[in-house]
């Protein structure tokens, strides 16, 4: 796995794990104690295990009223230590494969802990704030076009429709007659939409017209074949501080996890070896320099 995939692997992690911060615990005050709520051959269950598995969960399931939720959780946790001590009854906890899996989940908990630590101070309400104000606000947005597009089965047929525009024909009444599109009933209007929206061909050819201008040649994609004719181009306004805020944050995320990584990866001592394990040769080691 390269550095960069790796990075984008703990940040998924970090995208799915509980918000920055902890959250807040769904029926434990932060001064309140921590009772014992369930024993599992000795093993006590604490409330904080419950709030544990809670905060993991997803947003709607979170919501669910505590007594409705951690009656099952519990349930859940019970279930999961019997198995455990099952496993050490047999004895799997001595089993080689089992231990390089248990390490690799503790590999994955601190990767996730010292991120968690590195970059949840910094992604709050208030720096995200700031970045947008630096990054979004009171710029220009995406360019957007408005279109409409006629889709056929094959080439031929997507010309003759050409022709027939370019001496004359109504677009949108050949649209409902030909388009096997959805949107041909409304006589192929596609509205606005930026270049991301639709498949890099047909994207590529209407972005590439100005009001008015329809497509000379037919374009071809996973769809079948385009006739296209652009309506209107504009900028789209700036997203509001709400619309952009998940993206800015897990840009944020993605910054910081590779920032830490980077730090860690600078601050550790590595030996590479072949996948044999014999010595790398000298010209063997050089990595690319990194980009700037």
């Amino acid at each position: 796995m390269s550095r960069a995939r790796f990075a984008a692997h703990l940040t998924a992690a970090l995208m799915c794990a509980a918000p920055f911060g902890g959250g807040t615990a769904l029926a434990q005050g932060a001064a309140s104690p921590d009772p014992v709520v369930a024993n599992v051959n000795g093993q006590p269950i604490h409330l904080s295990d419950l709030n544990e598995a809670a905060q993991g969960l997803p947003p709607n399931v979170r919501g669910m009223p505590p007594q409705t939720l951690y009656p099952m959780l519990l349930d859940q946790l019970i279930d999961g230590r019997a198995l455990v001590a099952e496993a050490h009854k047999s004895g799997l906890d001595k089993d080689p494969a089992v231990q390089r899996q248990v390490s690799a989940a503790e590999d994955r908990a601190l990767q996730t802990a010292v991120l968690n630590k590195a970059i949840g101070p910094a992604v709050t309400d208030q720096a995200l704030r700031a970045r947008y104000d630096k990054d979004v606000a009171g710029k220009a947005g995406e360019e957007e076009v408005h279109a409409k597009h006629i889709l056929v089965d094959n080439e031929a047929e997507a010309k003759k429709i050409t022709a027939q525009l370019k001496g004359g024909g109504d677009f949108a009444a050949l649209a409902k007659q030909y388009s096997k599109d959805p949107g041909g009933a409304q006589g192929g209007d596609l509205g606005f939409f930026k270049k991301d929206d639709m498949v890099p061909e047909f994207a590529t050819a209407a972005f590439a017209l100005q009001p008015g201008q329809m497509s000379q040649e037919p374009v071809h994609s996973q769809f079948g074949w385009h006739v296209i004719l652009v309506v209107e181009r504009r900028r789209a306004e700036a997203p509001s501080f709400e619309q952009a805020r998940d993206e800015l944050r897990q840009k944020m995320i993605q910054e910081g996890v590779q920032k830490v990584v980077a730090q860690a990866r600078a601050a550790a001592s590595v030996q590479k070896f072949n996948l044999d394990g014999s010595q790398l040769r000298a010209t063997d080691t050089a990595e690319p320099p990194p980009a700037r």
